[in-house]
């Protein structure tokens, strides 16, 4: 450790050693594909292939591998959305420590259930995480336990840290890191490692428009939190004690993205790379589609730190994503209200070489006349370019055809 409440790069080099064959060396791999598509070279992280989808198993290994015979026979806490938790309660059972997990009460249902499957007390406590936190601490009190902060922790950051390492001996051309930003401690543990390694790169971080803190840190501004996120696993309203001053030493510089930003971004790797991401996970490619001018001729590295995504979510937003794209859109037809009217669309657009999803017929609830229905139809397509085509080619046909989304 260096001064008091920072670590330094012989922090992190003794978490690695006490990491080794105990977490996953991730590959760090280029993306052509993804380079085309945001004007930079883009190196990737693959965080998500730790065994329990989450890079948080560095941060919690290298604190619970430094605890005394006693504190680990009294047990460990941990305040988590969900990744820390399952990185907290899978190594405390591998080294035989009793873990309580605290958790909001909306946390993903997914990293509940693989948390109490990893033997953990899972209790949850809150709306927020910062509810939670506030139950955790007191029962850590209370009980005598030792709390292992989900990035508040030297320990923590220093584990977290150990990513930098592995980027930059896989990759040593990266002269860009582009990391999330929840409560700090991993951007806090890869540019401290990365900047002592390599002072002359540069580390950016990431937030979303809903959970601001370390943005407003930076920018003297005092943007509001909002609820709720897709980056769940970032949606801290207040960067740490210890990360803060960190991020203000190291860091270069936040930028912001949106819902939707992450939502493309989701859906990119997991088309391209055939790697599923979790919204906080997917932050830094949303925020090289998003400030596309800002990484320009770069050589960027980023961490997939997670994919811990719920299938419904991810479910909603491929079909989401498949809508913007063109690929799945709804078309409201005028028709004859005449037997055989609804088996001609269907017809003319198989011809057309859309697939049919879902077929509404309306009679009553429609403005048209008696003699007339409406149907609308979803579809899949090719494209938006393709649309247009059917659209034209169904009103060649004496059909009044509209996109309605």
């Amino acid at each position: 450790m260096s001064a008091a409440g920072s670590i330094d790069l012989a922090a992190v080099h003794a978490a690695a050693v006490r990491l080794a064959g105990e977490v996953v060396d991730t590959p760090c791999m280029p993306s052509r594909t993804l380079s085309a598509l945001t004007g930079c070279d883009v190196y990737l992280k693959f965080e998500n292939l730790q065994f329990t989808a989450s890079f948080k198993e560095r941060g919690a290994l290298n604190k619970m591998a430094q605890l005394t015979p006693a504190e680990r026979a009294a047990g460990v806490l941990a305040v988590s959305a969900g990744n820390h938790a399952q990185g907290v309660a899978y190594h405390a059972q591998r080294m035989g420590i009793p873990a309580t997990i605290v958790m909001p009460r909306f946390a993903p249902a997914v990293k509940v259930e693989r948390t109490r499957g990893f033997g953990a007390a899972v209790v949850l406590q809150g709306d927020t995480f910062d509810d939670a936190r506030a139950h955790g601490l007191a029962l850590a009190r209370d009980e005598g336990l030792t709390l292992v902060h989900p990035y508040d922790d030297l320990a923590v950051m220093a584990g977290q840290g150990t990513i930098a390492l592995e980027m930059l001996t896989q990759q040593p051309a990266i002269d860009t890191l582009v990391i999330a930003i929840g409560g700090g401690g991993l951007i806090s543990g890869i540019a401290t490692a990365a900047r002592a390694l390599r002072p002359d790169i540069e580390v950016i971080g990431v937030q979303t428009e809903r959970f601001p803190s370390a943005w407003n840190a930076l920018h003297g501004r005092d943007q509001p939190s909002g609820q709720a996120t897709i980056a769940d696993g970032i949606a801290v309203k207040s960067p740490g004690a210890l990360t803060l001053p960190t991020i203000r030493q190291l860091v270069g510089d936040v930028v912001l993205v949106g819902e939707d930003d992450i939502e493309q971004a989701i859906l990119l790797l997991l088309e391209i790379e055939k790697t599923v991401v979790e919204g906080a996970g997917a932050v830094g490619l949303a925020a090289l589609m998003r400030h596309r001018e800002r990484f320009a001729g770069r050589k960027v590295g980023l961490v997939l730190s997670g994919g811990n995504i719920e299938p419904l979510v991810l479910a909603e937003i491929i079909q989401r994503g498949m809508v913007k794209s063109g690929r799945l859109a709804r078309l409201r037809l005028d028709v004859r209200d005449v037997p055989g009217a609804l088996a001609d669309v269907a017809t003319l657009l198989g011809k057309l070489g859309a697939n049919i999803d879902e077929v509404q017929h309306q009679r009553a609830f429609t403005s048209l006349s008696v003699e007339r229905a409406q149907i609308e139809v979803v579809v899949q397509t090719r494209g938006v370019a393709h649309i247009e085509e059917i659209l034209e080619a169904m009103r060649a046909q004496g059909y009044r055809a509209e996109r309605m989304g």
